[in-house]
């Protein structure tokens, strides 16, 4: 395949989550990973209107703006697609740590293989 290939919102599959799609949020510079979140139409047309990172709070049942409260706002350089609709990349450059506790990265931590 040569070139590139677009996608709508509407061939996004928001079923599968109950309305959402997972976002796994990618440093446009390094490709490094920062963090998993979830979106919701509102959510991603937001994001692709004003440029920055929305997302869908299932706790809190409510639109968020990555950097409301923290000042640590994404700017979104581009949204890929999944082949199955049902999750995207935001790919982005970060103001600061993407993770509440203050990491670079929300996946800092490496699982310990079983023991015995």
């Amino acid at each position: 395949m040569s070139g590139t290939e677009w996608a709508t919102m509407d061939s996004l599959d928001f079923s599968k989550l109950g309305g959402l799609v997972s976002v796994v949020v990618q440093d446009s510079e390094t490709g490094e990973v920062l963090m998993l979140a979830f979106a919701n139409r509102e959510a991603l047309e937001r994001t692709l209107k004003e440029g920055l990172a929305y997302f869908y709070s299932r706790s809190r049942q409510r639109l968020w703006l990555k950097g409301e409260t923290s000042g640590n706002y994404m700017r979104v350089v581009q949204v890929l697609v999944d082949c199955d609709g049902d999750a995207v990349i935001y790919r982005v450059i970060p103001a600061g740590p993407a993770c509440h506790l203050g990491n670079r990265s929300c996946f800092s931590r490496v699982l310990a293989p079983p023991t015995g």
